[in-house]
């Protein structure tokens, strides 16, 4: 059998590297392929690696997932500013596992000096934060199926959803390796990780955002915050 020998390069002369495919909804890729497609597009916003399976996000709406995002992150900032040894993060990506690198729309971590399960990689967040949460259209979103098996399996501790068609809010709280749905008490969500966080669901997603900070406030006034910040700054490593 006769072979076939490839020409050598010309001296001097460079040898173009081959392009590098474009990230597309559907894609099976492994984690290195997905992050190397993700850093070769700056121009793109969004792109999450869910269970081996790529999802790239297509421009978003104002009314139904940017303004709800926004109030979402300043409910959260407030949070992290009188809490120290926490940190709120907005639309930033988390290395879960080899088949999962989600981009979560919000997230509020312990930070790991002060024992918080979540580490850093480079510039990036790996590990699961203590908490999620996510802009939904409805529950036929993928944030209500394949992401939340992810964030179940690798230790997301608790995890929020805004239904923003259905007008709902679904609060899951990680017990025994499954999620279960908190509820309210007296219409208000109560952290289970995070000692007075507290969410008025009827207000956030009415848009009175006054009221949900109001709220915040009060929760962050209580004993159980006052303790919590204690016990957190025990834990600081020095």
């Amino acid at each position: 059998m006769s072979t076939i020998l490839q020409p050598e390069p010309s001296p001097g002369i460079p040898v173009e590297a081959p392009p590098i495919p474009e990230l597309e909804s559907g894609d099976r890729l492994t984690l290195e392929e997905f992050r190397r497609r993700y850093e070769a597009m700056p121009h793109l916003k969004k792109a999450e690696l869910i269970e081996g399976v790529v999802y790239v996000q297509a421009p978003v709406s104002t009314d139904h997932h940017g303004h709800p995002h926004i109030h979402l992150a300043t409910w959260a900032g407030v949070y992290e500013s009188r809490t120290p040894g926490t940190q709120a993060v907005d639309n930033s990506t988390v290395q879960l596992d080899l088949d999962n690198e989600p981009q979560p729309d919000v997230f509020l971590r312990i930070l790991p000096e002060y024992g918080g399960q979540s580490g850093r990689d480079g510039a990036y967040t790996s590990g699961a934060p203590e908490w999620v949460g996510e802009i939904a259209a409805s529950s036929a979103s993928y944030d209500l199926h394949d992401k939340l098996n992810a964030y179940r399996r690798n230790g997301v501790r608790e995890y929020v959803v805004w239904r923003v068609f259905d007008r709902e809010i679904d609060w899951f709280v990680l017990k025994d390796s499954q999620y279960e749905r908190l509820e309210t008490e007296d219409g208000i969500f109560r952290s289970v990780v995070f000692q007075g966080l507290w969410l008025d669901p009827k207000a956030i997603i009415e848009g009175r955002i006054a009221d949900v900070l109001t709220l915040v406030q009060r929760g962050m006034d209580s004993e159980e915050h006052s303790t919590f910040v204690a016990e957190l700054a025990k834990k600081k490593k020095t």
